[in-house]
């Protein structure tokens, strides 16, 4: 299997349905399996076990005690099958067609991880508000004061990442609430990164879960990784721009048809 999509879900019962349904046209073709791991308390769980009941890629883990986002990614990477590993939100603002590119990106410029942004050409954060958008930008920069492992990055705080999974083989991961991306960037081994443009997407289906609790997260998940963090100082970070990532996508798409022949 080339692939695991790994969605924390907390009552997203309104778009894991379209969230499948555009994962599946943009992974047409290859092997890959959705996992989600689930924390609601409303129908959420119920609403995946139907779709997983005609989707064999799709899987389903549901915790009765969930200790927040990045936990739950955590226990994602442990049941993940596949080469490779995404985490994406399930709210369909992290755009379900950008898996294919960061995918392709991967494997025709041999990078550990893909990373995409929406502060590269190309990229867009259009889908915050000015008030998310403030917040964004200061949890970001914070970090990249904070943390020498992820100041080449530029969009490091983002939940919508790919890795090799041997990257993390022997990272320890201690995450505190939802910024999972600062913690695999500090603590997995890697030497290459490549970022591609998305542009972010507003949210059609329930709401937000951005709090004060969230932010004062972040900030201990910050300090505690200035002490904990592994230094990364050979680091390639390639940005790619539209032109460079279809190219990528036309290779695998390539690669793939030649292997069904």
């Amino acid at each position: 299997m080339i692939l695991s999509v790994v969605v924390p879900t907390f009552n997203e019962s309104e778009n894991v349905g379209d969230l499948v349904e555009r994962i599946d046209r943009a992974l047409s073709g290859l092997r890959y399996e959705i996992i989600f791991v689930d924390d609601s308390n409303d129908d959420t769980p119920d609403v995946i076990e139907k779709l997983a009941e005609n989707n064999p890629a799709v899987r389903l883990y549901h915790r009765e005690k969930g200790t927040g986002l990045a936990t739950a990614v955590i226990d994602g990477f442990d049941l993940a099958k596949g080469r490779y590993i995404a985490v994406m939100d399930a709210d369909l603002q992290h755009p379900p067609e950008i898996l294919r590119p960061m995918l392709a990106a991967c494997l025709c410029r041999k990078c550990d991880c893909c990373i995409p942004s929406r502060f590269i050409p190309g990229g867009s954060d259009g889908g915050l508000n000015p008030y998310r958008k403030l917040v964004s930008g200061t949890a970001r920069y914070i970090g990249k004061i904070a943390l020498s492992s992820i100041r080449r990055v530029s969009d490091p705080t983002s939940g919508l990442f790919m890795f090799r999974r041997e990257c993390i083989s022997e990272a320890d991961l201690r995450p505190i609430g939802w910024k999972i991306m600062i913690e695999v960037l500090a603590m997995a081994d890697y030497d290459s990164i490549c970022e591609i443009p998305y542009v972010f997407c507003e949210r059609e289906h329930g709401e937000s879960k951005l709090s004060a609790k969230v932010t004062k997260e972040y900030l201990l998940q910050v300090a505690g990784l200035m002490f904990r963090q592994k230094k990364h100082p050979g680091v390639r970070v390639e940005r790619l721009g539209e032109k460079a990532v279809a190219k990528c996508v036309r290779k695998l798409d390539s690669i793939r048809t030649s292997s069904q022949r």
